[in-house]
């Protein structure tokens, strides 16, 4: 298990890597500091010297990939790859772009509690509530109660997640007055607005999650091992719950792990919509603002998270079935 671990790990810092150089090598194919400057300082009225200005406080002055001009090891390291990128492997995030010019890691650090409140209690009840109904519809499987809820899962999985959350906003907020319409508030009164956005998103994920479940359930439920538990006398719920759902937990926790991520990253369309200040607005704000340094960073993250999703989530495969050897 150890040496598995450390080999995993490995291979995650080598992806880690190529995912850094490559995002880096992407942007400035469609991008040059030039043009990061002008959007940044705004407007085509900018003067040449406004933007060498603008560069060179950010260190985009230099080479992107080889310094010509330096001498040694410094033909590298005084580069923007290696001070703007590379920088990152060492945990180092360094300021954003724009204006403001604020700390990233301190900006990660303080967004990071707003976007768990919401994405938490989200993760738990989206497994939770998901797995209860497709059970139910598998226990009520051929039954006027199955045909409905397949029928409702498909009108919920083909309704926009905007849909939800405009019927949601006018439905909740505007006419019945129960939650605040958008924003945020610490402490407990951060219930009272990450409500609504928790049950709209679990809603807006229910009806796909609910049909790749009971696909998944029906497919066990048709097994030997199943027929045998039947014959040996027991009950139904006793075959769903004791056997079916413990030999189908491996999908269902590949299919919730690559939503893990997310418990990080926030999420993106909701925390837009309703104004929390979470890492999800902060995405969405950068990349509207061409802020490379903050996308770069929050890719970074991404990617470090579903590596150490992947492997948490291979370690869980040992856990739900013995018969599964890491090596």
């Amino acid at each position: 298990m150890g040496a598995y671990i450390v080999r995993r790990l490995g291979y995650g810092l080598l992806i880690l890597i190529g995912v850094n150089l490559l995002t880096f090598f992407l942007f400035f194919t469609v991008n040059t500091p030039d043009d990061m400057a002008r959007l940044n300082i705004g407007g085509k009225r900018v003067t040449q010297e406004q933007i060498e200005k603008w560069k060179s406080e950010r260190g985009y002055d230099k080479p992107l990939y080889w310094n010509a001009q330096a001498e040694g090891a410094e033909q590298v390291t005084k580069t923007v790859l290696w001070e703007r990128s590379i920088s990152l492997m060492k945990g180092d995030f360094g300021r954003s772009d724009s204006a403001r010019s604020v700390d990233i890691g301190h900006e990660i650090a303080s967004r990071m509690g707003v976007s768990l409140q919401l994405a938490l209690p989200l993760f738990l009840l989206q497994l939770i509530v998901s797995v209860s109904f497709s059970l139910m519809l598998v226990f009520f499987r051929h039954s006027k109660i199955d045909f409905w809820g397949v029928v409702l899962c498909v009108l919920m999985l083909s309704i926009s997640s905007l849909f939800y959350i405009i019927v949601g906003q006018f439905l909740f907020s505007r006419l019945l007055r129960l939650v605040p319409i958008s924003g945020y508030a610490p402490g407990l009164d951060a219930v009272r607005f990450l409500a609504l956005p928790i049950v709209l998103s679990l809603l807006a994920r229910l009806g796909g999650e609910a049909r790749l479940y009971r696909a998944m359930f029906l497919e066990e439920i048709g097994k030997d091992y199943v027929r045998t538990a039947r014959a040996k006398g027991l009950a139904e719920q006793v075959v769903l719950f004791r056997h079916v759902l413990r030999n189908a937990l491996i999908p269902i926790i590949t299919s919730a792990a690559g939503y893990l991520p997310y418990v990080f990253l926030g999420s993106l369309v909701f925390e837009s919509f309703f104004g929390i200040p979470g890492l999800g607005a902060f995405v969405i704000d950068a990349i509207g603002g061409q802020d490379f340094a903050i996308v770069r960073t929050m890719v970074f993250v991404g990617s470090a998270l579903y590596i150490a999703t992947n492997i948490l989530l291979d370690i869980a495969y040992t856990w739900v079935d013995p018969r599964v050897r890491l090596n």
